[in-house]
């Protein structure tokens, strides 16, 4: 019976891999919010940068990146799109000119408050599918688990 693992080296299953499950629950949440995403002409990592901008208000790009858990690069390249689009708009930072700011715009706001009743939509279909406290727990879960890798105790 060959089990995939001929070098005999001890993995656990690829079942339980942690990695793989959160991807998986990702991807079936993220199936619930694709298809308005794709009515309303946005990419889920255009949507990401639309919604930190609408809570957050206007942000360093830096920042930006890290609450979007995007790549520079990819943010640069999603920021230009908006940007284009006329949905985000950037300016120099007036205390560093070599840092930029990045705001949503009335007409990003827009985009985002007509998509907001859909979204709202799925999030309560996920609650009625999985119940609202373990909704609640789970996301006390996962930011627990957030928390206890990036500030590991020493």
């Amino acid at each position: 019976m060959n089990d995939g693992n001929e070098a005999g080296v001890p993995m656990r299953d690829f079942s339980r891999s942690l990695p793989m499950a959160l991807l998986r629950a990702r991807e079936a949440v993220m199936d619930r919010f694709r298809p308005s995403l794709r009515d309303f002409g946005v990419t889920e990592q255009q949507w990401r940068v639309l919604r930190a901008l609408y809570d957050g208000g206007e942000v360093e790009t830096g920042t930006l990146a890290r609450l979007c858990c995007l790549l520079t690069p990819s943010l640069s390249r999603i920021l230009k799109h908006l940007e284009a689009t006329g949905l985000v708009a950037r300016r120099p930072a007036p205390s560093d000119q070599r840092r930029t700011l990045v705001a949503v715009t009335p007409a990003g706001r827009a985009l985002l408050e007509r998509r907001a009743p859909f979204s709202e939509a799925q999030y309560r279909a996920i609650e009625e599918a999985f119940g609202r406290e373990r909704i609640a727990a789970l996301y006390e879960t996962l930011e627990d688990l957030h928390n206890a890798l990036q500030n590991p105790k020493s």
